[in-house]
């Protein structure tokens, strides 16, 4: 399948295929053929007409650009789409033609084929999740005790270690991957219904038929048909929306990281990736501007289907009708997003020596926090506070590390232990428990249950 020019950037090859014509019609075909055969097995139509119905149901035998000029006009893809199957089955036995998609409704087939289409797309998504935190925690474990900068507010902060930010990206993906996967298995239900969600037409085996096509198709059997209960696609749309800001939140980290005045990591260049037309010096970050791409799509996405759940009554005039098109972008748009940061992190070059050089520049100001701690035992919080800011004043353009500068005002020199000084600015002393954080959150060290307050 080849992706379009102008979804080029908001989809992968495999979902493009997901979400092609063939695939979509596909799905829509396969509910029809699974009705046709579970309504023979309870003898409410001839077993003769289920098996015509199973064999003229091919794709590659539908005029698709008539069924989408069709669909428009219809307002449903089903209403289309049951009537060339009428006239293919006509082909082959006509008294079998009748049986067509008997009992259910447009939507049934529209929602049903979406389920599957969104089971197929996952199969593609948790492989390149899989992917990504395989890399991720490989990069938590290895940069463990490569201490960096910590930055807040973009600003220089105390240290961490490259391994707490690996693992905290590891963290919120592991957590998105497994709400996405909840979300799909609750949603992963057929969809049937008839005419007002009753099934009247089917009489008192309308369960029984509804259980025997949802096991043909590998679905889930519902309660109770949801043609205007949207809420567990919601869950789906949801997850997807979190997973993608949990995969920009990592891709605008690598992003900063990479600039070059920074220069703390890099993905990986090459073979027409990451380059400029007009610069040939350009080393830009391409997977992380892919998935950034996503994370502004996917929110307005996600609001465009929370509105589309108002439903009206039994069936929606303008909701379901609203939502291939939201949900084919959506789901795309994470997909693109986990696949570039997979392939971003599995290329992703770590710069220690930069790392450390950045913490140097800082000529031990990211201490202050751990110097004002000190003199709070001297001289009291609010002074050691004011002193500290006085001491590291940019303004004032002071020569010397922060350490040197404490040792030079007369008021702090035998406040602070020559030796405790010495060591202000040694990163491996002020990392607190970086190393447990990181090891908890990728799962190679003791984690404690939530408490309940």
């Amino acid at each position: 399948m080849l992706v379009r020019l102008i979804d080029s950037m908001s989809t992968t090859e495999p979902l493009a295929e997901v979400f092609s014509d063939d695939s979509v019609l596909r799905a829509m075909l396969d509910f029809e053929a699974a009705l046709a055969r579970a309504e023979a097995k309870f003898k409410i139509i001839p077993a003769a007409a289920a098996r015509a119905i199973a064999q003229a149901a091919h794709p590659e035998d539908f005029d698709v650009a008539a069924l989408a000029r069709q669909t428009l006009r219809a307002g449903t893809p089903g209403i289309p789409l049951v009537k060339a199957l009428r006239q293919k089955v006509a082909e082959r036995d006509s008294a079998a033609a009748d049986f067509v998609h008997w009992g259910a409704t447009s939507q049934d087939v529209a929602d049903t084929a979406l389920v599957l289409l969104l089971r197929k797309a996952a199969a593609f998504m948790n492989a390149d999740l899989s992917r990504l935190q395989s890399v991720l925690l490989r990069l938590a474990r290895q940069h463990k005790n490569t201490v960096m900068l910590g930055r807040t507010l973009l600003q220089p902060a105390p240290p961490v270690t490259f391994g707490l930010k690996a693992a905290g990206w590891l963290g919120s993906v592991r957590r998105g991957h497994a709400r996405f996967n909840h979300a799909l298995s609750e949603a992963s239900v057929l969809q049937l219904g008839g005419a007002s969600g009753t099934l009247a037409a089917l009489g008192k085996r309308g369960i029984e038929i509804g259980e025997e096509v949802a096991k043909r198709l590998g679905l889930s059997y519902p309660d109770a048909p949801w043609h205007s209960h949207r809420d567990r696609l919601a869950n789906v749309v949801c997850a997807c929306g979190i997973l993608t800001g949990s995969l920009g939140k990592m891709a605008r980290d690598i992003s900063l990281l990479m600039q070059s005045e920074v220069g703390e990591a890099a993905e990986q260049g090459g073979s027409g990736r990451g380059g400029s037309s007009t610069m040939p010096q350009k080393r830009n970050p391409i997977g992380a501007t892919l998935a950034l791409a996503a994370a502004n799509r996917v929110p307005g996405l996600t609001a465009a289907f929370l509105s589309q759940m108002v439903q009206e009554h039994e069936r929606a005039a303008g909701g379901w009708q609203a939502e291939w098109a939201t949900i084919a972008d959506l789901v795309q748009s994470t997909g693109v997003a986990v696949a570039s940061m997979a392939e971003a992190a599995e290329g992703l070059t770590v710069n220690e020596k930069r790392m450390s050089a950045n913490i140097k520049s800082r000529r031990g100001t990211v201490f202050a926090e751990k110097a004002t701690l000190l003199l709070s035992r001297k001289i009291g919080r609010e002074a050691a506070h004011r002193l500290l800011e006085q001491a590291t004043d940019p303004a004032q353009e002071r020569d010397g590390t922060l350490s040197e500068l404490l040792q030079q005002m007369p008021d702090l020199r035998d406040l602070i232990d020559k030796e405790v000084l010495r060591k202000l600015e040694d990163s491996e002393d002020y990392l607190g428990v970086a190393r447990e954080f990181a090891d908890r959150l990728s799962g190679s060290g003791p984690t404690r249950p939530h408490r309940k307050k």
